[in-house]
C-alpha cells in the first residue's frame, strides 16, 4: 500500500486521477482535504463524516483544471467548446482552412502553440495555431508583426485574417491582421513554445 503524502494526494486530485474513486474532481479534492494522519487517542475511534453535496464540475471546468494541473487535457479540445462563438465571428477551423484554395481570403483562430523567429527569415515570424481539428501554420511578415505586436506576442487564443498560400500539400495562411481573443478562454492557461 502506497503511503502518499498530502502534496501527492492534492496533485492527484487536482489532475483528476482520483475521479474513479470519488465520482468527480470536486469530491476527490474534498476527500483529499480531509486526509490526516490519525492521532493515537483517536486511532480506534469510529469517525463518520457525511460528504457535502458538491456539484460535479462542468466540462469547461474540468478542461481548465486539466490544463492547470498537467498542461493538457484528454477531454475535448478547449476550442470545441468555443466553436459556436468562433463560427459566429466567421472564423474557420483548421480543417476548413485545409479545404480552401490558394489565394483565398480566410479568417481563423486557434491556441498559440508555437512562435518562431528564425534569424534567416528576415523579420518574418511563424506561428502555429491549434484547434479541435488540427494545426494551422501562419506566416507573419514584419509589417503585420509591427502593427499587431500585442496580439502576436501576448495572445493565448489568436485570430488571424489573411489568405491561403498553398503549394502542393503545404499550406500556410499569410497574415494580414491579428487579434487577441484570449478573454474567451477565461482561466484556461496555455503555454506556447516561443522563439526556440
Amino acid at each position: 500500500r502506497a503511503q502518499l503524502g498530502r502534496r501527492d494526494l492534492d496533485a492527484l486530485a487536482a489532475a483528476g486521477a482520483l475521479v474513479g474513486l470519488s465520482g468527480h474532481r470536486h469530491r476527490a479534492r474534498w476527500a483529499v482535504a480531509g486526509v490526516e494522519p490519525a492521532l493515537p487517542l483517536l486511532e480506534e475511534a469510529p469517525i463518520a463524516e457525511a460528504l457535502p453535496m458538491l456539484r460535479p464540475p462542468t466540462e469547461g471546468q474540468d478542461i481548465v483544471a486539466d490544463y492547470a494541473s498537467i498542461g493538457l487535457t484528454l477531454r475535448r479540445h478547449p476550442l470545441a467548446l468555443l466553436r459556436g462563438q468562433l463560427s459566429a465571428r466567421r472564423l474557420l477551423s483548421a480543417r476548413q482552412i485545409r479545404e480552401r484554395e490558394h489565394g483565398e481570403p480566410v479568417a481563423t483562430a486557434g491556441l498559440v502553440i508555437c512562435r518562431q523567429h528564425p534569424s534567416s527569415a528576415a523579420g518574418t515570424i511563424f506561428v502555429t495555431l491549434e484547434d479541435e481539428t488540427g494545426n494551422t501554420n501562419i506566416i507573419v511578415w514584419d509589417s503585420v508583426a509591427t502593427r499587431g505586436r500585442r496580439a502576436l506576442l501576448g495572445s493565448r487564443l489568436m485570430a488571424v485574417h489573411g489568405e491561403v498560400q498553398r503549394e502542393g500539400e503545404v499550406l500556410h495562411v499569410i497574415a494580414r491582421e491579428l487579434a487577441d481573443l484570449s478573454p474567451l478562454l477565461g482561466n484556461l492557461t496555455v503555454a506556447s513554445r516561443d522563439f526556440r
